[in-house]
């Protein structure tokens, strides 16, 4: 019988899961085409020899909303694990910059930073990240001076099996859920729920993804091809030019079905 805590869990879960789907929706309806092949490598889908409209913005579609999905339910796992640690051991979400997360454990206040996986970020990023534990700790001394502070990177996926870092610690995957859960199984017993209503929200979003994908290739045919074949060069001047090129305006598309004819209508 599942505890008393994973029901809590689950039921927070599958109250806010569909915050993500709905975010991944507005995601894909809010794209523009020009906008996504600007922030894409053209030389890489070149060499894919991607040659049609269709191929080429499907691969647009994907690498842009893999980053987006990853960015998107990076916030909601955020969120998910500052509510595990509150119902486990009363911690509470931190209202200090760089800190998601502070929980008080055996005569140590912890101050966390929530990242989704293990290769977050580089040499700065994670020199940022000490300088926020260390600023932090400042901060949080001004009231206590003997306060005992350890800053905590956690990972919601993934492994580092050297968790020690001088001066802070990095917990990843089953790591870091059992710090913020008491519980070794909670990273396996956790993904059952996040399943919650999935088939309909992803048949829901498939059919908005076939909208886009179609309007996009038709834009893209207008706009960057020539006698049906592609203009490579369009392409790459379009995101590298030194001086960005002007498009035309094309009328907006639109997803709305027609509407359907009245009597009134059909009687005139």
């Amino acid at each position: 019988m599942p505890s008393p805590e994973l029901v809590k869990i689950t039921a927070f879960v599958e109250a806010n899961i569909g915050e993500f789907h709905a975010k991944r929706l507005v995601s894909l309806g809010e794209l523009k085409l020009d906008k996504v092949l600007k922030r894409k490598n053209p030389y890489l889908f070149r060499a894919k020899n991607l040659s049609t409209p269709e191929t080429l913005v499907r691969a647009l579609l994907d690498a842009h909303l893999s980053s987006q999905e990853e960015t998107i339910f990076g916030e909601f796992l955020e969120k998910l694990a500052i509510h595990v640690c509150a119902l486990s051991c009363g911690g509470w979400k931190s209202g200090i910059p760089g800190v998601d997360l502070e929980l008080d454990r055996d005569g140590r206040r912890y101050i966390v930073s929530i990242k989704s996986g293990p290769h977050w970020g580089n040499s700065e990023q994670i020199k940022k990240l000490r300088s926020s534990f260390k600023t932090a700790a400042v901060a949080l001394r001004t009231s206590d001076s003997k306060l005992n502070i350890r800053g905590v990177n956690g990972c919601c996926y993934g492994r580092d099996n050297r968790p020690d870092k001088g001066d802070y610690d990095k917990l990843c995957g089953q790591r870091f859920w059992e710090f913020v859960s008491g519980s070794a199984g909670f990273f396996v017993d956790v993904i059952e729920p996040l399943g919650h209503q999935a088939k309909q929200r992803n048949d829901a979003f498939a059919e908005k993804y076939d909208q886009v994908l179609t309007l996009f290739s038709q834009e893209f045919a207008t706009t960057y091809c020539i006698d049906g074949k592609i203009d490579w060069n369009k392409i790459v001047v379009l995101g590298s030019a030194a001086v960005a090129p002007k498009l035309p305006k094309l009328p907006k598309p639109s997803l709305a079905k027609p509407k359907q004819p009245t009597p009134q209508t059909r009687k005139k």
